[in-house]
């Protein structure tokens, strides 16, 4: 993959920004390296995700949204990490998945989607499934990239209002683009299939995190899933971990955490969609699941 030519006028996201990473960054924040700011087993995603082992997790630096909640905003928006090569990239992923790991997780990986691509091809076979965490703010031509690649995908589902997307993630444009994101997604991976051991080998898990003071914006977007998925095509995670962080305070409507009220009404709304998934434990909303990241290796 000639990822200085795809560097040279990024447009992997989109915001389809037009910059040179080769010698400056995006509109991700980011340049031609590499940059990540943990790489660990994690236990805090999906049961068929993690499991009893974890899901060997890598954290990307940059993000190509502007989340103003962002509980990993010290990497996404404030530069944490450090870089790597695409080698180095690889010994990872092979250091992780011989740690015992279910899965190898790639964490906001959408503006190093080349870089990750090569140095998946200098692994070879893994030997387990590839999980891509994604924002859902995403193109199809870069998901495409992935073929062959990615087993898993879990892209957010934020939101359903242009207004709160545009207000809050600084994207309008959210809600339609993640739809074709999911689509997309289905199309290249198919439906959900587990092992023997409960654990996801290939599919895709739509994740949506409800926002205080936005209830009938999670229940439209639920409709609206049902909508254009079958209840086959697709898992849901509904997710009530908000923590009013970063810059949420600036916000008098999302400044404190989800009521039980708000979270049971939309989840009696997943409830008649009909689609298989997970509801979180309300104790999830707390700062201390938020992992610690590394400015070094």
């Amino acid at each position: 993959m000639d990822i200085e030519n795809l560097m040279s006028r990024c447009t992997l996201c989109p915001r389809e920004c037009g910059a040179d990473r080769n010698s400056g960054s995006g509109f991700c924040g980011e340049g031609r390296t590499v940059r990540i700011a943990r790489a660990a087993p994690h236990m805090w995603e999906e049961p068929c995700i993690s499991g009893e082992r974890g899901s060997g997790t890598v954290f990307f630096s940059g993000c190509t949204l502007k989340c103003v909640f962002c509980q990993n905003h010290e990497i996404s928006q404030e530069g944490k990490g450090f870089g790597v090569t695409e080698e180095r990239l690889a010994e990872i992923f092979t250091e992780l998945r011989d740690s015992g790991v279910h899965n190898l997780n790639m964490v906001t990986p959408t503006h190093f989607i080349p870089q990750i691509v090569t140095a998946l091809e200098l692994c070879g076979d893994l030997g387990i499934p590839t999980v891509f965490n994604m924002s859902g703010y995403e193109k199809p031509e870069t998901l495409e990239m992935l073929r062959g690649k990615a087993d898993i995908f879990l892209p957010d589902l934020k939101y359903f209002d242009s207004g709160a997307s545009a207000k809050y993630s600084g994207a309008e444009d959210y809600f339609e683009r993640a739809m074709g994101a999911v689509e997309k997604m289905v199309e290249m991976v198919g439906e959900p299939v587990f092992g023997e051991d409960g654990l996801m080998k290939r599919g895709v898990i739509v994740r949506h995190m409800i926002l205080p003071n936005h209830r009938h914006d999670s229940i439209a977007l639920m409709e609206k899933l049902a909508e254009r998925f079958s209840s086959e095509a697709i898992m849901v995670s509904l997710m009530c971990q908000y923590t009013p962080v970063y810059r949420a305070r600036e916000f008098r409507e999302i400044d404190r955490r989800l009521s039980a009220f708000e979270y049971r009404t939309v989840a009696e709304a997943f409830g008649k969609t009909g689609f298989g998934g997970y509801l979180q434990h309300r104790e999830s909303a707390d700062e201390g699941f938020i992992p610690e990241f590394y400015t070094e290796p």
